[in-house]
């Protein structure tokens, strides 16, 4: 176990941030971090990487206490945060050499480094060039090469696209897929879904300052599925068909105009032969079933979207 957060409360006056939050990752995973706005995503990462004190709860790092300063846990540590944290006027190769100077990386070994992190980020054609000129999306590349150029255990990913190009956010999900494949351990926040499917193993789900829920996709979207959804498409319906439809067991709704319905069912009715029964004077063009979303189970178990914006 790489990270352990036990009972963990942070106050902000009146305002309860993290709520006896329970958070664990294992060495090797990729883990995704969702919450909505003001769960507490960002607070917990800054308690855990000890630049907020917790009020109380035990946090341990490689199976040790995160107290003080911490250096020697904090160099296997690689943080990614939602700010920017790079110099503008310093060329994108000297801002490498910095942060990597600072975790004591030095000589032949930095150059390769930072030769590295140029090519893998996409940056090499504009290693000269300072990240006052860069695109958004080039910035989020460059604070991702800063935050792994000691060759982190650990690495943190706090919202790294927000508000960048469609090119960048491939760059860095195939980076962070990468880095995992090649023993990396990932704590990964977003605020879209389909990253956090495609980039991680499990996924733990936050509100009101705590852990709702986790799994790996397919086990969240198993758990918290209350209806199934299927669409059947006929030739030429008469509007009866919508009616016997719904008259079958476990139909919550039929809905739909033309030759293509949407069917509702409670979960696990295991109503589709009956459905299609149904729809046997007719010559029946299509079936399809709606597979639930990692969005579907978030809205379940939240009742709230995913929204941009910053947080606690």
């Amino acid at each position: 176990m790489i990270v352990s957060m036990t009972g963990i409360v942070k106050r902000y006056n009146a305002h309860t941030a993290l709520d006896n939050l329970d958070l664990t990752v294992n060495e090797g995973e990729a883990l995704g971090l969702l919450g909505p706005n003001g769960a507490g995503k960002t607070t917990a990462i800054r308690v855990l990487t000890g630049l907020t004190t917790a009020d109380s709860g035990e946090v341990k790092l490689f199976g040790s206490e995160m107290r003080g300063t911490a250096a020697a846990i904090k160099k296997k540590i690689g943080l990614v945060p939602q700010d920017l944290a790079l110099y503008e006027t310093l060329s994108a190769r000297d801002n490498l050499n910095y942060f990597g100077r600072l975790y004591g990386v030095t000589g032949a070994t930095l150059k390769d480094r930072v030769a590295e992190a140029l090519d893998v980020l996409g940056l090499s054609d504009v290693a000269g060039k300072a990240p006052k000129k860069f695109s958004g999306g080039m910035k989020r590349r460059l604070n991702i090469g800063c935050a792994i150029i000691h060759k982190p255990e650990l690495l943190i990913l706090d919202e790294p696209t927000v508000g960048i190009d469609p090119q960048s956010r491939n760059h860095i999900l195939d980076f962070v897929e990468l880095m995992n494949k090649q023993g990396t351990t990932v704590l990964y926040t977003s605020h879209y879904m389909e990253e956090v499917e495609r980039v991680c193993s499990r996924v733990l789900i936050m509100d009101a300052g705590r852990v709702i829920a986790g799994g790996s996709v397919e086990e969240l979207t198993r758990s918290t599925l209350i209806e199934e959804t299927v669409s059947v498409e006929v030739r030429d319906p008469a509007p009866s068909l919508k009616e016997s439809i719904s008259k079958v067991q476990g139909v919550l709704r039929c809905e739909g105009e033309g030759r293509t319905l949407l069917v509702t069912s409670k979960a696990d009715s295991q109503n589709l032969a009956r459905i299609l029964e149904c729809a046997t004077p007719y010559v029946i063009l299509g079936v399809e079933a709606h597979r639930p979303t990692l969005e579907d189970a978030f809205l379940t178990l939240t009742g709230k979207k995913l929204r941009d914006g910053n947080e606690t």
